[in-house]
Formats: C-alpha cells, structure tokens, sequence
C-alpha cells in the first residue's frame, strides 16, 4: 500500500464534487488513480458522504414491502454510522 496519498484522498467534494449541473461528477484524473476504491469508500463514510448516501437512498423509489424494509435497514445503518462520527469528534 502507498503511504504517500494524494491530497484529495477520501475527500468528497474532490473526488465527485457538484458540478454546474448541481449533480455530482466523476473527476477524469480519479480513473488513472491506483486508489480510487479506498478513496471513495473513505470519502463516501465521511460526514458528507453519510448525507450522500442519505440523499441517494431518499430518491429510490420502494416498489413493495421487501424494498421498504431493506430501504428502513439501510436508513438505520447511516443513522448509526452518523452517530458514530458524531461520537468520535467529542
């Protein structure tokens, strides 16, 4: 594993940041980049990218009971996850 790290590593708004549009964008330097998995999986349980991942789930539609029950799980594990960051910064 590289121990030198690209500034922009695991942050959100660099590495899919808002474009003019308002929707988040693919940065074309990040497909060359040997990191770009642990990058986005380290962006993506930021603050931030709890909220992303928040946002997404509120957008997809439940088409039925099962959908509805594996959508209100995944709300109770970013509600956790959040808890949690809020718990490390105290």
């Amino acid at each position: 594993m590289n121990n030198s790290r690209a500034e922009c590593f695991g942050i959100l708004d660099k590495v899919f940041p808002v474009g003019n549009e308002g929707l988040r964008e693919i940065v074309p330097a990040c497909f060359e980049c040997p990191e770009k998995g642990p990058c986005l999986k380290t962006a993506l349980k930021t603050k931030e990218g709890l909220a992303l991942r928040g946002e997404v789930l509120d957008r997809t539609p439940a088409t039925g009971f099962a959908d509805r029950i594996k959508r209100w799980s995944e709300r109770k594990d970013l509600s956790r996850l959040a808890k949690q960051k809020q718990g490390k910064r105290t």
